[in-house]
């Protein structure tokens, strides 16, 4: 039987530290996923305008089977570049793909953003865009406790015609296996039925963790209620997460569970995976829970890492406040 974990979040999971950052005055942020040395990932993509760091070398078939961090930001390409200083800042401790003797580690440190650039702040950094500082700022706050919501990759986002935001939750068993989801939610389509502010995701909710207002029984007349239909603009959506795990995962078998999880967005979001969203699913393997895992195990994995990812988007939403002109669900249905 599992249960939702001590803390409901995705820290949850052995060894697994969260940061965030935001600069209120652009509107944006950064979140990092910091697992313990010897963590192995994965990633899939299912989005259509993805922007992405690193993907490529994560799969199995290449030379890399460890990262050292994963990175969650706005800013659409520009904020790529809180990757590159968080893999600076973590290198300095030594983290990170070793070479030669002579040359510093590489830590590898995949990355996945969402366009944010739309939703409000002022965007005109000029010859500094934030990231960079963001990306330091959040790894020298990566700790076991965070807040939800307006924070991080998720304190500019915007999901359908709600306010967006950060969002988390894990699950474990009396066994010791673990599993946690983390996913910065800006998506086109919508994570409530419009007309109720049900959630989509409300079947796998816990604990009444967003509300406890049940599954929605009717569907919206109109099949994209909700949706950001006005801002469908190239590139200006997207919903971005990681599923962290203490199961013993390779690389194939982590790539798996990512594309199983991908289900969750599907139960938590209407439309999914569309031409102007990049969704992408990270999965970290903290590779601490001595057992070896049997099929069946790997498939209820894979079912708990859809669930989690349903809750902590559905969480995302129900923990954001107010910002600019964005709504939150909080001001619309309560």
């Amino acid at each position: 039987m599992f249960y939702s974990g001590e803390n409901n979040l995705i820290t949850d999971v052995d060894g697994i530290l969260v940061g965030n950052a935001e600069d209120k005055e652009i509107g944006t942020g950064t979140t990092i996923l910091i697992p313990p040395v010897g963590s192995t990932a994965a990633a899939d993509v299912r989005g259509g305008a993805p922007g992405t760091r690193e993907v490529g070398a994560l799969n199995p078939y290449n030379l890399v089977d460890t990262i050292d961090a994963v990175v969650l930001s706005g800013g659409s390409a520009w904020g790529l570049e809180a990757a590159s200083s968080a893999a600076n800042y973590i290198g300095k401790s030594g983290r990170g793909f070793k070479t030669s003797e002579n040359i510093k580690n590489v830590p590898m440190i995949p990355a996945a953003i969402l366009f944010d650039l739309n939703n409000g702040g002022n965007k005109d950094w000029g010859d500094e865009p934030p990231y960079n500082n963001l990306g330091i700022e959040a790894s020298t706050r990566a700790s076991e406790k965070f807040q939800l919501g307006n924070v991080g990759a998720g304190y500019g986002a915007k999901a359908g015609s709600l306010k967006g935001g950060l969002g988390s939750a894990s699950f474990e068993n009396k066994e010791g296996l673990k599993i946690g989801g983390l996913f910065a939610v800006n998506s086109f389509g919508s994570v409530v039925n419009y007309e109720t502010g049900q959630f989509w995701g409300a079947s796998d909710e816990l604990n009444n963790e967003f509300g406890g207002m049940g599954a929605p029984q009717n569907l919206p007349e109109d099949i994209l209620s909700g949706s950001s239909i006005g801002h469908a603009l190239e590139k200006s959506n997207t919903t971005i997460g990681i599923v962290a795990t203490n199961a013993r995962l390779d690389a194939k078998t982590a790539k798996r569970i990512a594309i199983m999880s991908h289900t969750g967005m599907a139960r938590a979001i209407r439309p999914i995976h569309t031409p102007v969203d990049g969704d992408v699913i990270f999965v970290v393997s903290t590779n601490t829970f001595e057992k070896e895992l049997n099929y069946r195990e790997i498939n209820e994995i894979g079912e708990l890492g859809a669930r989690v990812c349903s809750r902590s988007i559905s969480r995302a939403i129900y923990e954001a406040d107010k910002l600019y002109e964005m709504q939150s669900w909080k001001d619309k249905y309560t």
